[in-house]
């Protein structure tokens, strides 16, 4: 089957969402079309691993309601090639997509295991991947968390909270290794303890297999972890296939430049893939967190209808660990020279990371409504030391 369009976003996600209200409020006539891999329509990512696990969200709560937009929602269909010369791009049905721009929000692809184990092993990402492991993740069930970043940690905490046992297996020292100081990262590992999460630290899963009843790990060390359901949160690859096909600049993501256009002068892309450069930080970066994909999906949707300027903004990312949570700005690397401003030791402050006399990242622990304010001193020049960094964003309200 044949379809065209002045718009079509591939990808079925938040910054394509975001894109297709975008272009809807500067373009009240365009066509609009959608192609997502996934069968459910655009919804939100960040409650699958924070808010539907505390019982006070409704699963169909997270759609955005893309369909308002007008726009034609083509789904569980995986575009497989793009014409950028014939404008046109296909999906694995044989069906084609003319457009006349196009913004590729395709996303990221979760790291997998270097084995298969069926149903009850679960690399997080989706919608199904939610129902899935509701499926196993009752109280009592014994469910093993891989991986100690953004993701894991997260998970580890909604799980622990619905009554599940949990052990949590990762390679580094400690829960978000090279992200805190190393006080602040001592501290999340005792807590996690203390809300009954075992943490297996310095291990990696090298193989695995599963039946009817549940999962066994075979770890690095040499033991073996027997479970009734594993989920690996070992981050995400570009999802980049398309770009590099169809001749696009790729580098560690789509490359884009300032309006987020592509190499092609009528394709665009926003979200995962996309690889930015960003004022604030004087480089490129590619940022897989949720305000990254609206932001940028409703920036690129706007350049596609002729209305966008330069896309400047800082996106910022938020996490909720049992009852603490966090809001953080830029780059969160420990390698840096790290200032802690506590006004509770590891309860509550701010955490300044800082690169030649600038600060690259602001980490705002427990401190609430200053991410505008981490995003302003990123901006400034400095030069700061920790000295001039003490009560700079408050933090004793």
């Amino acid at each position: 089957m044949e379809h065209a369009y002045d718009y079509l976003i591939v990808g079925g996600g938040m910054a394509g969402d975001a894109a297709a209200k975008a272009i809807r409020a500067a373009d009240a006539t365009a066509f609009i079309g959608l192609v997502g891999a996934e069968t459910s329509p655009p919804y939100q990512r960040p409650p699958l691993s924070k808010a539907l696990w505390k019982g006070d969200t409704a699963l169909d709560s997270v759609d955005l309601g893309t369909a308002a937009t007008g726009a034609v929602l083509h789904l569980g269909r995986r575009v497989t090639s793009l014409d950028p010369a014939a404008r046109r791009v296909r999906d694995e049905r044989g069906d084609s997509y003319g457009y006349r721009r196009l913004l590729l929000a395709t996303g990221a692809t979760p790291r997998r295991l270097p084995f298969a184990a069926g149903d009850r092993l679960i690399h997080y990402r989706t919608v199904d991947d939610y129902r899935r492991l509701r499926r196993y993740a009752v109280a009592g069930a014994h469910v093993a968390v891989i991986g100690g970043g953004f993701i894991g940690s997260e998970l580890a905490a909604s799980l622990a909270g619905v009554g599940c046992k949990v052990s949590m297996l990762f390679p580094g020292e400690s829960i978000g290794s090279g992200r805190y100081p190393p006080t602040l990262a001592a501290f999340l590992d005792d807590y996690y303890r203390g809300r009954g999460v075992d943490l297996l630290a310095g291990v990696k899963v090298v193989d695995g297999r599963a039946d009817d009843t549940g999962v066994e790990l075979v770890l690095s060390d040499g033991r073996h972890l027997r479970v009734d359901a594993a989920v690996a949160g070992l981050g995400v690859t570009p999802d980049t296939a398309l770009a590099e096909h169809a001749g696009l600049a790729v580098a560690d993501g789509v490359v884009v430049d300032a309006q987020l256009r592509t190499s092609d002068p009528d394709i665009w892309a926003a979200g995962d893939l996309a690889n930015f450069f960003n004022p604030s930080l004087g480089r490129r970066l590619r940022v897989e967190h949720e305000n990254a994909a609206v932001e940028m999906g409703a920036h690129a949707g706007r350049a596609m209808a002729g209305a966008g300027g330069d896309y400047t903004t800082l996106p910022y990312f938020y996490s909720d660990l049992f009852d603490l949570g966090y809001e953080a700005v830029g780059l969160l690397d420990a390698r840096l020279q790290v200032v802690e401003d506590w006004s509770e030791p590891h309860r509550k402050g701010v955490v300044y990371y800082l690169e030649g006399g600038r600060v690259r990242g602001v980490l705002l622990w427990n401190v609430w409504d200053q991410v505008d304010a981490a995003r302003a001193l990123i901006a400034q020049p400095g030069p700061f030391d920790a000295a001039s960094l003490r009560g700079r964003i408050p933090h004793d309200g």
